[in-house]
């Protein structure tokens, strides 16, 4: 894979995550302003047919990915996930936002094939660096998203992000159209030098590997939906574009931590980072700006440092050639953790308030800490003796 194509793949990621991001933080307002919609649970209940509607569309494009090349398919996912967004833009019923915004979904869901794609055409020697340089995009974008979604609802009419989202989704198309195949050699250069592929991630590894991740989404995507909310309601700067950058906050400690090369590599514990998490989330529970403000940034360092080790167990126990079944099978737990976060939170929120969201979030990272305590060695020395041994 050439640094021109590599570039381009990667500008693809940031893309397809700013326009995710623009309205994560805001979905509350965005709904009382366009549909006056102000029931807590009903923004949960819509987060979760969003998780539910990538989670279910993933694995399919994962499939029609090995008889069609990705970014051919690609070309025409994004493109049908462009027009429907601009029929978001005009939607003016609730209804019919559901309807056009979770069919738009299930074709922007396929960018996820980019991820599993950049990692098969790259050395396993370079895949810490790469999944580190990956989760950063992933938080930096959020950043980016975090602050235009902001400057949209302050500053213009809350539909009009998904006039943005539609820009994104053709610029990808775009890239897709113009960027070169590459041959089919390239791949090659995934295999472990001197010896062979490792062949498919058995099921029984997916399954451990995958209840690690369902509970420690859950507990991350507990706290998003309403973030902006609870800054308000806390901080006397709450404008839209505040609530924004600080619900970013994590995606400036990721950046940091790489540019720092901290937690790009699997020599960096993943209980302590979690357990670092759950006290970054405690301390935004205690209401208080200063504090919400440093348990914002230990919980972006902490989930940095998690993400990127979980994700260096898959693929350096995967084939190049199995990347996207294997990443599909894997994502879809975390969808169903952030779906069932997403519709949890609507519920906490209305029935405790918005702090409690932080408090259960914690008490889920807590039990993350603990069933990877149970499934997986912490000392082992390599990812295969890691996922086998309970």
């Amino acid at each position: 894979m050439t640094a021109c194509s590599k570039f381009f793949l990667v500008a693809m990621i940031g893309v397809s995550v700013i326009s995710d991001s623009m309205l994560m933080p805001f979905y509350p307002q965005f709904f009382e302003s366009a549909f006056s919609v102000t029931d807590p649970q009903q923004t949960g209940l819509y987060l979760s047919a969003v998780c539910l509607a990538v989670m279910v569309s993933f694995p399919v494009w994962a499939a029609v990915s090995r008889q069609i090349p990705v970014l051919r398919l690609l070309i025409y996912t994004q493109c049908a996930a462009g027009l429907l967004s601009l029929l978001c833009y005009r939607a003016d019923s609730l209804a019919y936002f559901w309807l056009v915004s979770l069919t738009m979904l299930l074709f922007k869901g396929s960018y996820l094939l980019i991820y599993p794609y950049i990692m098969s055409l790259e050395p396993k020697d370079k895949h810490g660096r790469t999944i580190g340089m990956l989760a950063v995009l992933v938080h930096l974008g959020g950043i980016l998203g975090a602050a235009a979604g902001g400057i949209v609802l302050e500053g213009f009419e809350p539909r009009q992000a998904f006039l943005l989202m539609a820009a994104g989704d053709f610029v990808q198309m775009l890239i897709c159209v113009f960027l070169p195949s590459p041959t089919a050699s390239e791949p090659e250069t995934s295999k472990t030098p001197g010896g062979p592929e490792p062949a498919e991630v058995p099921s029984g590894i997916i399954l451990r590997l995958g209840l690690i991740m369902l509970l420690f989404y859950f507990s991350v995507f507990l706290t998003r939906p309403f973030f902006a909310s609870y800054w308000k309601s806390i901080s006397s700067w709450d404008g839209e574009i505040v609530s924004g950058l600080v619900f970013a906050i994590p995606g400036a400690m990721a950046l940091l931590a790489l540019c720092l090369k901290r937690g790009t590599t699997a020599k960096n514990g993943i209980i302590p980072a979690i357990l670092a998490g759950t006290t970054g989330l405690l301390l935004q529970a205690s209401g208080q700006g200063a504090l919400v403000l440093s348990g914002r940034c230990l919980f972006g360092w902490a989930l940095f440092k998690a993400t990127v080790r979980l994700d260096w167990l898959l693929f350096e126990s995967a084939s190049s050639h199995s990347y996207a079944a294997d990443f599909s099978k894997i994502y879809f737990f975390q969808s169903l953790g952030a779906l069932v976060a997403s519709y949890a939170a609507g519920s906490i929120v209305a029935e405790y308030g918005l702090r409690a969201t932080f408090l259960a979030g914690a008490i889920g990272l807590a039990g993350t800490a603990c069933l990877y305590a149970l499934l997986f060695k912490a000392g082992a020395k390599s990812p295969a003796t890691v996922l086998e041994t309970p």
